[in-house]
């Protein structure tokens, strides 16, 4: 009798007495959003593709996407910046074969109609530092960024930094479980720059999927493997996307290109979300 009542006061002791209303702990990702970060038309996608489709034009579509996870708020890709909402004509490209920009809706529009306010969001991460990614970091100076070393450090226009210095910063030299429980994982995917990453999400109903970046920028030049001509390293673009491969094999999970209109308009928009 002794021995038991001693046993019983261990387990409370040590918090693992059963109940039989007891629920374990929730963890992970609770909801996905897909924010419209930009609409644009390139005016030749054989800069993506080389030697195919020359002359010819296509949708573009810009993502973002916030992640809710049972520890915080989490921003994929920032996208064009917010003023170009503001023009009549777009943002014109100098290269008339790249994408002219609209903003239909700003982001700080987006996130008030899901009710979440910049402060609210703590950490940010971005593909890559291309403006079409970054455009709206600075809404969220408090926020932990987490963005390779490689692109950190990769010099921008003049040698000028691609943050503004005083803004946190997470430097990764890899893939990063963000939250310590495998629900989203940086995955390093260099190639289209020096530092591009990729982001692995595990959603409780809908399962895994694998959000691009610019890993690849259209489903046909992910089927044929083609590598941009502006791109970094056409060996690490290849290697990357075996890599992302290789990931949606294991995790069963979905591909969603970044700036596939076809796929994009298939897709569930905020305030929908998935979860």
């Amino acid at each position: 009798m002794k021995k038991a009542i001693g046993l019983a006061m261990l387990f409370f002791a040590v918090g693992v007495l059963p109940h039989a209303d007891a629920e374990p702990a929730k963890s992970g990702v609770e909801k996905l959003y897909i924010l419209n970060c930009g609409e644009g038309v390139a005016g030749d996608i054989s800069r993506w593709s080389p030697g195919v489709n020359e002359g010819k034009s296509m949708d573009f579509v810009d993502n973002c996407y916030l992640i809710k996870h049972t520890q915080g708020w989490l921003l994929w890709d920032t996208g064009i910046p917010d003023a170009v909402a503001a023009m009549p004509d777009g943002l014109a490209p100098a290269d008339p074969k790249a994408v002219t920009w609209r903003r239909p809706k700003t982001l700080a529009v987006q996130l008030d109609q899901v009710g979440v306010k910049p402060s609210d969001i703590k950490a940010i991460a971005v593909s890559h530092t291309h403006p079409d990614h970054i455009g709206n970091v600075e809404l969220f100076p408090a926020a932990m960024l987490y963005v390779q070393k490689a692109e950190y450090e990769w010099p921008g226009a003049n040698n000028a930094p691609r943050f503004e210095p005083e803004h946190p910063v997470t430097k990764l030299e890899g893939d990063r479980d963000v939250f310590g429980d495998g629900s989203v994982t940086i995955l390093s995917t260099p190639g289209h720059t020096p530092g591009h990453q990729s982001l692995l999400v595990k959603l409780p109903k809908t399962g895994a999927v694998v959000l691009t970046g610019d890993a690849v920028h259209f489903k046909d030049n992910w089927d044929n493997r083609r590598a941009p001509s502006m791109n970094a390293s056409k060996e690490q673009t290849l290697a990357s996307m075996q890599k992302i491969a290789d990931t949606l094999t294991k995790e069963k999970a979905q591909l969603w290109i970044n700036h596939d209109k076809a796929q994009r308009d298939g897709l569930k928009l905020s305030p929908d979300f998935y979860d």
